[in-house]
């Protein structure tokens, strides 16, 4: 049977300026090319909503951070709503600070700003953290404590307080399977050597 007919010229217009600005970069520590990870929070994403313009905002949610699109490209080419979503998933670094001085700030940051955000950020949102967790389990469970050292922060505490931060902060997801492998996948890594 052929596939149903769907208009995706929007995110497939997403798919193509997120390729472009991370093109020629590699995902930290991992030896593939960093597109796979906004591919991989668009998937999530999808398994929550078919909303073209969340899952637009979830592939482009890492170029304002970490390319050199701004916000502004991102409003001119996709409109408010993609921009505002990307925006809220940006983080925001201080001039002259270290990014290792700045982490604990930035973080708590981030999760007082999810936990206010709308339910459509926070569903963008969530393909992105749970891509990093994923990651994250993956390489601990064959890496184990090693894994640390690839961060700006080193102790696992403060990773296992961020995480926990941001599922208290996607709660109102807790009925999706999305969040529920999130929050799986958290207990996995961090209850490690701890009896419970």
């Amino acid at each position: 049977m052929a596939n149903k007919p769907l208009d995706t010229s929007l995110l497939d217009k997403a798919i193509l300026f997120a390729t472009r600005a991370h093109a020629g970069t590699e995902r930290r520590g991992k030896g593939f090319p960093y597109i796979v990870h906004p591919m991989e929070a668009m998937e999530i994403v999808a398994t929550i909503t078919p909303d073209q313009e969340l899952l637009s905002a979830a592939v482009l949610h890492d170029t304002v951070e970490d390319t050199d699109v701004t916000v502004d490209m991102i409003r001119e080419t996709f409109g408010e709503r993609i921009a505002s979503l990307v925006a809220s998933e940006s983080d925001t670094f201080e001039e002259g600070v270290s990014e290792e001085e700045s982490w604990h700030a930035r973080k708590q940051a981030a999760i007082d700003r999810l936990a206010r955000a709308p339910r459509d950020a926070k569903i963008v949102a969530l393909g992105d953290k749970l891509s990093n967790m994923r990651a994250i389990a993956r390489d601990y469970a064959m890496m184990g404590d090693a894994l640390w050292n690839i961060f700006h922060t080193k102790d696992p505490k403060d990773h296992e307080w961020h995480y926990r931060g941001l599922a208290d902060s996607l709660r109102e997801l807790e009925n999706t399977f999305a969040f529920k492998e999130f929050e799986q996948l958290i207990n996995q890594v961090f209850c490690h050597g701890k009896s419970h």
